[in-house]
């Protein structure tokens, strides 16, 4: 499973950032790692140096094997809530998918 990080031109995009936000999504997806080719992580402040509530954004795009791509997004105060508001929502996501096709 491979880990792609992108961000806008609000965020800095520095190692750290990266280091940690793929750490967290390989430990959280790993039950899901034979059925998924590549994650996407976009991060984005919509509002750029102007303060506003839940203005950053977190969207995560899961490549799971012969299936089409699942895409969530959340908004938040911060990175971190925002992320962890669109991992728990691909989680949520990928484990109802793959029950489905586990039924038929």
């Amino acid at each position: 499973m491979k880990v792609q990080i992108n961000t806008d031109k609000n965020i800095d995009g520095h190692a750290r950032l990266e280091a940690y936000f793929s750490a967290e999504i390989e430990k959280s997806l790993n039950r899901f790692e034979d059925k998924i080719t590549r994650v996407e992580l976009h991060f984005g402040d919509e509002n750029g140096e102007k303060f506003g509530l839940h203005d950053k954004k977190c969207v995560i795009e899961v490549r799971p094997v012969k299936l089409q791509p699942i895409t969530v997004t959340e908004h938040a105060d911060t990175l971190e809530k925002a992320f962890s508001g669109a991992l728990a929502k691909v989680k949520k996501s990928l484990t109802s998918t793959f029950e489905k096709i586990k039924e038929y």
